[in-house]
């Protein structure tokens, strides 16, 4: 039986199966070795020992012993270099997209500007001591929401307190709580606190120029006389919050008002072949409507991060990306961990190998836009255009940051299977295979593996924009269908606990 794969560039050293290859079979004209999975990688001519490999036309490690034409190309015999292999690179693997002009999305402005694809009224914990409190508020409208609130949503989380007053951990923390209390997916936010932790709601809200009032409202537990009374009295100001925000309506907006979280997880071999690269051109089609486009997780850029470098807008942007890649260096150097630690087992048995190929595939998700700005975890976005936000590879980490930042959608490309979603921010699911797109049907919402079967990213990449404008006009995403989202709140956590 002839397998069918994929030589990805005539740069390439190995093709990528499409179907499963047993000993014998022909594959490009090249018999097989070894049995191999659909989306693992053959090499295409013998390659010896300490040579470099190329997949998508760049290295994605040297090889750590001889291999023969039709071998299985793999953790066994690909490993990372002692250094990086830096290469010069002019633009990624599709043409630009053509723009449709004049896009448009039903949205909700905000009062300070900000537009809104959904109107939840967010419930938000500044410590975990208020954690319960938060959710036992929340469950009270579970059954009971009016039309026109998307949804009463809780966000709590493990830190707030036993920290120091300063430093990276603090800082991260009250950008993330600032990001989503000013987010244009909530018609209104309540902020509870205890009223003892380090993280005080009222020095936060004025350090990141927040004022409490009608659609932005405070309470502490300890003011409140305990946690029966402040879940009372909180459950009478979400009321409150729910009939003003009840009276918002979706105004027809351009698609420049659209900030796109891009996110992967649960990537397989394919997922740099098809869903990144579709999504790098719907990507590009926002980018030049005007829209924003935020790509994060620094560990999963590395080793690819000159394709980045090469389209910074400024040599201050290149630097402030280069910076973002130093620090974490040393931040795993001092952890005793090593970047290339970043394929998951689940990325392994997909056929990914190493962080270098897996990143080359993470930045095609990216397009060919210049890339304008690089930001801090959960920083509020300045410029329109490509931005990168330094995070974790930790889906739920990174995407709270890029919510924090202003994402009002994200993207989610994945191979192996992922249930994410993210309150109060609309996720949409894409697939890379068409085994996936069928098995978890329910929790995907575009199957981008058409393009194994001849149509192209940009074609794939139209389906995914027009479906992102249906989303941020308010179709729900499967996620949203399956209520996903209340615990996916993970901010990044940094710095000494005392």
């Amino acid at each position: 039986m002839t397998v069918r794969a994929l030589r990805l560039s005539d740069r390439d050293d190995v093709a990528v199966l499409i179907d499963a290859a047993s000993p014998g079979d022909p594959v490009l004209g090249i018999t097989a070795r070894d049995a191999m999975p659909g989306g693992h990688k053959m090499a295409l001519h013998p390659l010896a020992a300490g040579q470099v490999v190329r997949k998508y036309g760049y290295p994605i490690g040297i090889t750590t012993r001889d291999v023969l034409a039709g071998e299985h190309v793999h953790v066994h015999n690909l490993a990372l270099p002692e250094r990086k292999l830096a290469e010069a690179v002019a633009g990624t693997a599709h043409a630009p997209a053509t723009v449709r002009p004049g896009a448009t999305f039903e949205g909700y402005l905000r009062a300070d500007g900000g537009i809104g694809t959904r109107n939840a009224i967010g419930i938000i914990a500044s410590v975990n001591c208020s954690a319960t409190v938060v959710r036992r508020i929340a469950r009270g409208f579970e059954d009971c929401l009016p039309t026109g609130i998307d949804a009463v949503a809780p966000f709590t989380h493990s830190s707030g307190c036993g920290m120091s007053r300063s430093g990276d951990g603090f800082d991260t923390l009250e950008r993330t709580l600032a990001g989503y209390a000013r987010h244009p997916n909530f018609g209104g936010v309540l902020l509870v606190g205890l009223g003892c932790e380090v993280a005080q709601i009222d020095d936060m809200l004025a350090r990141h120029n927040l004022s409490p009032g009608v659609r932005l409202r405070t309470l502490t537990i300890q003011e409140a006389g305990g946690t029966a009374e402040a879940i009372a009295r909180g459950s009478a100001i979400v009321a409150e919050l729910i009939e003003e925000a009840s009276a918002d309506r979706r105004t027809t907006r351009p698609a420049a008002d659209l900030v796109l979280g891009l996110q992967c997880g649960g990537s397989d071999g394919w997922s740099g072949v098809t869903a990144n690269p579709a999504l790098g051109a719907a990507t590009d089609l926002l980018v030049a409507e005007g829209g924003t486009a935020i790509l994060s997780e620094t560990p999963e850029i590395y080793g690819a991060e000159h394709l980045l470098l090469a389209r910074a807008a400024s040599s201050e942007v290149a630097a402030q990306l280069l910076a973002r890649i130093a620090w974490w260096e040393d931040y795993a150097t001092r952890h005793g961990a090593s970047l290339d630690n970043n394929p998951s087992p689940g990325n392994k048995a997909g056929g990914l190998t190493t962080i270098y190929e897996k990143s080359l595939g993470a930045i095609a998700k990216a397009g060919t836009a210049p890339l304008a700005d690089v930001l801090l975890y959960a920083e509020q976005h300045k410029r329109r255009g490509l931005v990168f936000m330094d995070s974790p590879g930790y889906d739920p980490c990174s995407a709270t940051g890029q919510i924090a930042t202003g994402a009002n959608l994200l993207a989610f490309t994945t191979g192996r299977g992922s249930v994410f979603g993210a309150q109060p921010t609309p996720c949409l699911k894409l697939a890379s295979n068409p085994v996936l797109a069928q098995s978890m049907a329910n929790d995907i919402d575009v199957d981008c593996s058409l393009i194994l079967d001849g149509a192209t990213p940009n074609e794939i990449g139209q389906v995914v924009y027009r479906k992102m404008l249906e989303t941020a006009s308010g179709k729900q995403t499967k996620s949203e269908g399956l209520g996903v989202g209340d615990f996916e709140f993970v901010p990044w956590q940094l710095g000494a606990w005392m």
